[in-house]
């Protein structure tokens, strides 16, 4: 699997156009590859774009990082429509079970920034359990983590020292990508995947949606159900602004071919 993998360029991001097998292959390599600096993974989904399309100034430094999957059916299915398909979705959540279970088996060196202060030693325990054998560390920042303060700075320190060859970090956006795009060229080697809670479906600490929801392009809805409270503005309000940075992209290759 090569270094560069193929792109599709949607919505002015290079989404790469692997499935996940051959993502996690090519994390798997790149993670022990030599630096300098850590390459940095997000997963763009709906929710990404339109919060992205409404600050430009985190755009402009989200698009810094080094490769980007489509997480979520409606971006594969956009991008079949738009002429240039990807060939499946790759989640923050899938990545993030493929890859602790290559590392267990290589003996990768993992650490995980996310978490509750004060259960560091509960989470590791768990994926113990889980993925038995993963050499991982846990490092759990306080509440209202400040992406560039001193703290974060500790951690990054913290991290160099472990010489991880994966590094999750689970803040939520734009926290995680923030810490991750500013510290990332300071690691030696490694790669960093901003993958919000995937730490905790991967643990059995939230439950995912069934298969045969994820396939047919519903997984938000199952989110939506199970929590509603927290979710009902994201999903109902805010990510219907997508059908219309969908059809700015549709007339802007239409322009682009005439």
């Amino acid at each position: 699997m090569p270094s560069s993998p193929p792109v599709q360029r949607l919505f002015d991001i290079d989404f790469c156009a692997l499935t996940l097998d051959d993502a996690t292959r090519l994390l798997s390599t790149l993670a022990r590859a030599p630096g300098p600096g850590a390459k940095v993974v997000v997963t763009p989904n709906v929710d990404h774009l339109v919060r992205l399309d409404d600050q430009p100034e985190f755009r402009a430094r989200y698009v810094q990082a080094d490769l980007f999957f489509a997480d979520g059916m409606p971006l594969v299915w956009a991008s079949r429509w738009l002429g240039r398909p990807l060939p499946e979705r790759v989640t923050g959540s899938d990545l993030f079970v493929r890859l602790c279970q290559q590392a267990a088996r290589h003996a990768m060196p993992v650490v995980i920034v996310g978490g509750t202060p004060g259960q560091e030693a509960g989470l590791e325990a768990a994926f113990a359990r889980h993925y038995p054998g993963l050499p991982l560390t846990v490092i759990a920042p306080a509440m209202g983590f400040d992406p560039q303060g001193d703290e974060a700075r500790h951690i990054a320190a913290r991290v160099r020292e472990l010489r991880p060859d994966l590094i999750f970090v689970c803040l939520g956006m734009p926290r995680q990508e923030h810490w991750a795009l500013n510290f990332a060229p300071t690691f030696d080697h490694g790669v960093a995947l901003c993958v919000g809670a995937a730490m905790e479906f991967a643990i059995g600490l939230r439950q995912r949606a069934p298969k045969w929801v994820q396939r047919i392009g519903a997984e938000w809805l199952w989110r939506l159900l199970s929590d509603p409270r927290r979710l009902w503005r994201r999903y109902l309000v805010e990510d219907r602004k997508f059908a219309g940075i969908l059809w700015r992209e549709w007339r802007a290759r239409g322009s682009a071919r005439r």
